[in-house]
Order: structure tokens, then C-alpha cells, then sequence
């Protein structure tokens, strides 16, 4: 497993393809070094013996020790312990992990390009596990390109005017395929070793072109990545000890633009282009990876949930309102939805099923509840931190005024206000609100909370395309004497999970459903 160091080096060592504005710049630029630090975590807590039960696991190719981020869930005690850790993580960094992204790109693929195979008799499947074994022994970091630009969204793919609306593969070649075409609202590419490209929605036959999947170095030759960090205001003369965790951590958004990009067969996990027949299996990859997502989504929102809670109770211990009502009230709204999120990720991995390639995948109706209701809550627990914190926590001069020798002394002076607690930390409280609450990444991760993994429509439609609800009416037939038996009702056991049986079951409806469209 990677050193943070080793980690580090192998990011400078990397070309320069990073455009911030109109600059091309390396992984040492500094407006990235915030991202940096936040996986840094992930590399050094999987040494650390506190945490190693949680930040590492056994690799099912090799028999090898190695970073949780890597792995591919084999129980279901391997998805419990991936939203624990996900949510310890996010703990020490206010917010995503970001590096969930890579291995529920990986996950995803493993249960899909195996059914294919199996299906279609194609060798992606070999390709993934050779390129698995690549990615756990050099304890490498993925980001995954998912979103694509979508042009017109009333169109589909091969629809759109703008036939690089979706990426593509514009030539097959005997040694690999060009593809062409741009992902957007991706996050951590400027400081991740391999981009992971996978489709965003369902294909028909004639979409054949856009049923790609790979993975690259995110280096590669013809990837542009046009970046937007978002990071801190950093104090200059202020001591050490004012200078907070938070104000090290950062994010990058990335426009990740494929121009004719070549890529190897050996790393090329699907392509209609060559099989019309592969199509479906772009969607079901879409959504196999949204799913994964949404789990780990269970384990980082629910922490951000509890740091919410955390800061609120703070500003209001320093506030001195700490033991009214109305504030036990306000944190028990953000305490009970970390909860209830938590929860229904926890049920997902209780209630997963094993996929014939030996993944084990959670249960999705469950992951999309718990991710739907973190979804609809974010703004409201934002709400109540700056109820409780008041408007300081955005007007705040910069911290470096503090410590002005003139305007200093006066400034803190002033900051008193619960008289158990220094000026001080009062001052660190409110910035780091500040931080967390009304920042840039702030900001940022607001809208992350409400789309970020799919927005609460999508956990509706994932829900409501798969729930049996023409069952579900059979107990309202029953007790209202439409019906005069009543079939035992488990949703569980209903639910069909592996790719195959998805498209027995839902696949024929779909692609009618989808045809009925077409013709208007």
C-alpha cells in the first residue's frame, strides 16, 4: 500500500494536462493541494492500527493486504464496513472523501462486465480483472467520469445535433478504439492516478456508438482536464495554532474533455460500437454504478450530517443558548436524518445479494431511500446552522486582521461572548463555520448534497422503476374486499439484482417503453 508520499510523487511525476482558467498547470499547483490533502487521509489512516480494520481489506485476486479503496466487496460485511469507513473519513475532512468515486466505478464494472461475458461471450471481463490487479497493487486513486454534457435532454444520443453531446467511440481499431466527447461535474480528476469512463443512462440499439466503457491514466494523451478548485483564503500571519484542519482542505470539478482519445483494448471494458447486442449493458452499468454510489453516499452524507450537527451545537454552546429547546429541537432534525441515512445504507448492505462474479451488491431500493433522503435535507440542516450561528459566520473580516498589531487586540476584543470561552476559540469556531458553511466549498458541497451521486428525482426513479407496486396494491385490494386472499409480501424477495435478470425482468418493458418515445 502507498505512503501519502509515495502517493504524492507519483502525482508530480505525472504531464501536465490541468487547465485553471487559461494556465496549463502540473498536480503541484497549489490550487489543487486542498483536494490533495483530503485524500492524503485515505493513504495514512490505512497504515494507521487504529483505523486499519475499516481502511483495508484483503483482495480477493491475490490474497493481498490492501487499501479499502480498492477493493472489490465480497460480503456483506465488506459494504458495512465500506460506509463505516466512509463515514469516519469524512468525519476529518468536513465533507467527500472523494475517493469513493473510483472504487464504485470499479465495483460496477465488476458485476457487469462479467454478465456480458457471460451473455455475449466478449473478454471485458478478463480486461477488468487484469486492469483490478493493476489498480490494487499500485494502491492506485480513480475518478469517474459518468456525466456526460447530455446537449439537448429531450434527445437521445444518437439524436442530439451535436453528435459529441455523449462520448464516443468515432473508430474501432484492431489495437483499441478513438473516442471523442466531454464528462462534466467530476470530481477529484486533477489529482487522481486513472479516470474511469462509464455511460450515464440507458441505451437503444442505435445509441450503439455511445455504449462505452474504459479506463485511462488521467494524464493520457488528448484528455484536457479544465479544473475548478475551490480551497480556503489562507492567513499568512497568524499562529499555527489558529490555522484549522479545514482551512487545508480544498476540491476540484473537473470538464473532463476526451479529444480522439485512444484507448488500448487490454483497458477498453465495453464498446457497442463493435456489438450492437452490448448496448443494454451501458445502461445497466450506469445505473450499477449510480448505485454503488449512492451507498457510499449513505456512509459520507450522514457524516456531513453530524458535522452540520456538531458545528451547530458549538456556535450554540458559544452562543450561551445551548440549553434552550429550540436548539436541542433544530439538532435533532440534522441528528435523526445522519441517522436515518446511515440506517438505510446499513439495511442495504444487510439485505445485498451476491452477483454470479462474486460481487456482493446492496440493495438498491434501500440505497436510493436513504440517498433521496439526504438529498432533500441538506439546505434545511445549512438552514438551521445559520440560525443558530447568526450572520458572523459570513461577514467575519479575514483571519489575518486579528493579528494586526493597530486593529488586532480591538478586533478580538470584541469576539467575547459566552464568558467560559476565549475570545480565541470563539474566533475558530465562527471560521470554521465559515469554512463549512458559506465558502466556496461550502457552496459546492451544498449542491453536491442535493445532486451529487443523482438528485432526489433520480433516487425516485431508480425506487419506483424497480418497486413491485402492482403488489404492493394487492394489500389495499385485501383489506378493502377487492381481492379475498392476500399473497405474502416481501419486497426483498421480488427483487431481482444481477444484470441478467434485471433485463429478463425490466429490460423488454424498458426498450418498448423507450421505442413508444421514438415515434413520438
Amino acid at each position: 500500500m502507498k505512503t501519502f508520499e509515495e502517493y504524492l510523487e507519483s502525482l508530480y511525476s505525472m504531464k501536465k494536462n490541468i487547465w485553471i482558467g487559461d494556465e496549463v498547470v502540473g498536480r503541484d499547483d497549489p490550487r489543487i493541494r486542498g483536494g490533495i490533502n483530503i485524500l492524503r487521509e485515505t493513504y495514512e489512516l490505512a497504515h494507521d492500527k487504529k483505523f486499519e480494520d475499516l481502511c483495508t481489506a484483503t483482495s480477493h485476486l491475490t490474497g493481498e493486504k490492501i487499501n479499502r479503496f480498492c477493493h472489490i466487496h465480497q460480503n456483506k460485511e465488506d459494504l458495512f464496513k465500506k460506509q463505516r469507513m466512509t463515514r469516519v473519513l469524512c468525519h476529518r475532512v468536513s465533507g467527500c472523501i472523494q475517493r469513493c468515486m473510483g472504487i464504485d466505478a470499479l465495483n460496477a464494472l465488476s458485476v457487469i462486465t462479467y454478465e456480458c461475458d457471460q451473455s455475449l461471450g466478449t473478454k471485458y471481463y478478463e480486461n477488468f480483472k487484469k486492469f483490478l490487479k493493476h489498480f490494487q497493487e499500485n494502491d492506485l486513486a480513480g475518478s469517474c467520469a459518468s456525466t456526460d454534457v447530455k446537449g439537448d435532454r429531450l434527445k437521445r444520443p444518437s439524436q442530439q445535433e451535436n453528435p459529441d453531446a455523449y462520448l464516443r467511440v468515432v473508430e474501432t481499431r484492431d489495437d483499441g478504439i478513438i473516442v471523442r466527447g466531454a464528462k462534466c461535474c467530476i470530481t477529484n480528476t486533477p489529482y487522481v492516478h486513472e479516470i474511469i469512463a462509464v455511460p450515464c443512462r440507458m441505451m437503444m440499439p442505435d445509441d450503439h456508438d455511445y455504449a462505452v466503457a474504459f479506463a485511462i491514466p488521467a494524464d493520457w494523451e488528448g484528455v484536457k482536464l479544465l479544473v475548478r478548485p475551490a480551497y480556503f483564503h489562507q492567513p499568512k500571519n497568524v499562529p499555527e495554532n489558529m490555522k484549522s484542519a479545514a482551512l487545508a482542505l480544498g476540491d476540484c470539478e473537473t470538464f473532463i474533455i476526451f479529444d480522439d482519445v485512444f484507448i488500448p483494448n487490454e483497458r477498453i471494458f465495453l464498446n457497442g460500437h463493435a456489438d450492437h447486442k452490448q448496448t443494454p449493458y451501458a445502461g445497466f452499468l450506469a445505473l450499477m454504478f449510480a448505485h454503488y454510489h449512492r451507498h457510499s453516499y449513505s456512509g459520507c452524507k450522514a457524516a456531513m450530517s453530524e458535522v452540520l450537527a456538531s458545528a451547530a451545537a458549538l456556535v450554540a454552546e458559544y452562543n450561551g443558548i445551548h440549553n434552550t429547546s429550540h436548539v436541542r429541537d433544530k439538532l435533532s432534525h440534522i441528528l435523526g436524518t445522519a441517522e436515518l441515512v446511515f440506517a438505510a445504507g446499513e439495511s442495504s448492505a444487510l439485505h445485498s445479494e451476491r452477483a454470479p462474479s462474486g460481487t456482493q451488491v446492496p440493495d438498491e431500493i434501500l440505497t436510493n431511500a436513504g440517498r433521496k433522503l439526504a438529498g432533500e435535507r441538506i439546505y434545511e440542516e445549512y438552514k438551521i446552522l445559520a440560525d443558530l450561528a447568526g450572520g458572523l459566520m459570513a461577514t467575519l473580516p479575514y483571519l489575518d486582521t486579528f493579528y494586526n498589531k493597530e486593529v488586532g487586540p480591538l478586533a478580538m476584543k470584541y469576539m467575547q461572548r459566552n464568558p467560559r470561552i476565549t475570545p480565541e476559540n470563539v474566533l475558530k469556531c465562527f471560521k470554521g463555520i465559515e469554512c463549512i458553511g458559506c465558502s466556496d466549498i461550502a457552496g459546492l458541497l451544498q449542491v453536491a448534497g442535493l445532486h451529487g451521486g443523482g438528485s432526489p428525482q433520480m433516487e425516485t426513479i431508480a425506487m419506483m422503476g424497480r418497486y413491485p407496486l402492482e403488489k404492493l396494491k394487492d394489500i389495499s385490494k385485501y383489506l378493502f374486499g377487492i381481492k379475498k386472499n392476500l399473497k405474502r409480501f416481501e419486497r426483498q424477495e421480488d427483487y431481482p439484482v444481477t444484470p441478467r435478470a434485471m433485463l429478463e425482468k425490466f429490460g423488454k418493458a424498458l426498450i418498448a417503453k423507450q421505442k413508444r418515445e421514438q415515434k413520438g
